[in-house]
């Protein structure tokens, strides 16, 4: 069996184990390594590791507090955003709610702040961990040259293959905080109009009164009309003949209005009193007259419908002429 003692000298002292010159420090790292190790490797690298550990344990809590401390802040935008001092901030009014009390509507808040919240904390939490990555491999002597450079062009390639939905996610971002629509609304958006069925951060979907959901993205939305918002105002249009007494319909309208809109069914939605505006069109059917009534929003067609049917009966059991109906014809003084 051969031994060390059997092998030449020179062989023999390359098979030893080669104590390192850092070793001879006493108290050193090195020194304490070594001693506990017996490893050349470990005890020369002593110095590297602690450190290299001690700089990546520094990244991943200042990762983790920076995480934290977005998450936290975030959070508590969004929800001050919601409220009614913010939103007069960034150009809206205060809404009102169903009582006709200012402030918006707190189920209604409580869905925005948890979609906004949701999306920028994982926004928040992506870039946090990518820059942590990038920062740890620069411990472990990774070139990051490259690194950066594959990312800025995959960057460039996503921005321009998905630029329609950038657009269409920063578009449902800015239309939550400046609460456009929600849950509930009567909207009207070019295309599509109907009440608003559930809102995204990139698609809005609307079903109008023939039952057709329609999925609208966010980045098409040129222009809003929100029929809910605040108040709303029923507008009721009273078609006469030409021979009827104008001054005497606008009087029957305004008193059937005023006693139909305290009736039981409809006074919970009335905020003001009727108004009869007058003679809207003259046409070749006949004359047409208009009045309006602030209601709560939502409640407009309601009402109007309520009111419809109310002046309708009055009218012709008044006598009043309609266009369309014949009428008899009425005396007039022969000229001499």
């Amino acid at each position: 069996m051969t031994t060390i003692a059997t092998i030449p000298g020179n062989v023999a002292e390359s098979l030893l184990p080669v104590r390192p010159a850092c070793a001879d420090d006493a108290g050193s790292l090195c020194a304490a390594l070594y001693q506990w190790t017996n490893n050349d490797f470990l005890s020369r690298s002593g110095d590297a590791i602690l450190t290299g550990t001690l700089h990546i344990a520094l990244i991943v809590a200042l990762a983790c507090a920076g995480r934290f401390l977005i998450h936290r802040a975030i959070t508590r935008v969004v929800d001050g955003a919601t409220n009614s001092r913010i939103t007069q901030i960034v150009g809206r009014k205060p809404r009102l709610g169903t009582n006709g009390s200012a402030g918006p509507v707190s189920q209604r808040r409580a869905q925005r702040a948890r979609t906004i919240g949701s999306v920028l904390r994982s926004l928040s939490s992506a870039v946090v961990l990518l820059i942590g990555s990038i920062m740890v491999l620069g411990e472990f002597g990774v070139a990051l040259g490259p690194i950066l450079a594959s990312a800025g062009i995959v960057g460039v390639a996503v921005g321009f293959g998905a630029q329609n939905l950038v657009r269409d996610f920063l578009s449902g971002v800015f239309m939550l905080l400046e609460d456009q629509y929600g849950v509930g609304d009567i909207v009207d958006l070019g295309e599509a109009s109907g009440v608003v069925e559930s809102v995204g951060l990139r698609i809005t979907t609307v079903r109008d009164v023939n039952g057709t959901v329609w999925y609208v993205r966010n980045g098409e939305i040129l222009r809003v009309g929100n029929k809910s918002q605040g108040y709303a105002v029923a507008v009721v249009d009273v078609p006469l003949a030409h021979s009827a007494d104008i001054a005497q319909a606008i009087e029957l309208v305004a008193e059937t209005a005023t006693e139909r809109v305290a009736a039981t069914d409809v006074v919970e939605s009335v905020l003001e009193a009727p108004e009869v505006l007058g003679v809207e069109r003259v046409g070749p059917e006949g004359v047409t007259l208009r009045m309006t009534v602030k209601v709560k929003p939502g409640q407009q067609f309601a009402v109007q419908r309520a009111l419809n049917a109310a002046i309708t009966n009055a009218l012709d059991h008044a006598g009043v002429p309609r266009p369309g109906v014949v009428s008899p014809p009425v005396a007039r003084p022969s000229v001499p």
